[in-house]
């Protein structure tokens, strides 16, 4: 995993909840992860990992995600196994 996905993997789940990540940078960190990101109704997307689903707003008049997406966001990478710890290792050895 690159520096930059990683430390934005380690945003995502610091407290409080930060409220200037780009949903570019969002999109890019769940593809690495391997997920699939599929355009659904409206600015709706549908994510799916590790047997995990979830749908996800764009945001519109910004490019910044909202606290409540990246909420959103934190809760679906933990039920699909995914959190900084999962990496850590990994980045160490």
């Amino acid at each position: 995993m690159s520096h930059k996905h990683y430390a934005l993997l380690c945003t995502i789940f610091q407290d409080p909840l930060p409220a200037n990540i780009h949903w570019r940078e969002l999109e890019s960190l769940l593809n690495h992860l391997g997920a699939t990101v599929e355009p659904s109704h409206g600015a709706r997307f549908k994510v799916s990992l590790n047997k995990v689903s979830d749908f996800f707003h764009h945001p519109h008049h910004n490019s910044d995600c909202s606290r409540d997406l990246i909420k959103q966001v934190r809760e679906f990478l933990a039920h699909a196994g995914v959190s900084p710890s999962t990496y850590g290792a990994e980045k160490n050895s």
